[in-house]
């Protein structure tokens, strides 16, 4: 089953998380240069739109290839009280939307 972690830019009381680029940050912890030279990142950590709004996706995956970066991320999102829902079969119609 394919299942990921959706963190939203908002915290757990409905204010925009700053700084803005956060997601951006996190997301090129793990990202890397290809042959364009351009960024280009993970298929397990990226930002992406969901339900019309930018967020970090997670796959589960991450948690067996990286487990020390999958426990940062959540860590991150504890300390910060971020939204943070699991969800399996993601409707690709939501994502990008």
């Amino acid at each position: 089953m394919d299942c990921r972690y959706i963190i939203e830019g908002l915290t757990e009381d409905g204010r925009k998380f700053r700084p803005s680029d956060w997601i951006d940050r996190i997301a090129s912890m793990k990202a890397s240069y290809g042959p364009s030279h351009r960024l280009v990142y993970h298929d397990y950590l990226h930002p992406e739109r969901y339900n019309g709004q930018k967020c970090l996706i997670i796959d589960e995956r991450l948690k067996d290839e990286d487990p020390e970066m999958f426990q940062y991320v959540l860590d991150f999102v504890k300390a910060n009280k971020l939204k943070m829902s699991h969800v399996c079969d993601i409707d690709q119609a939501r994502l990008g939307a």
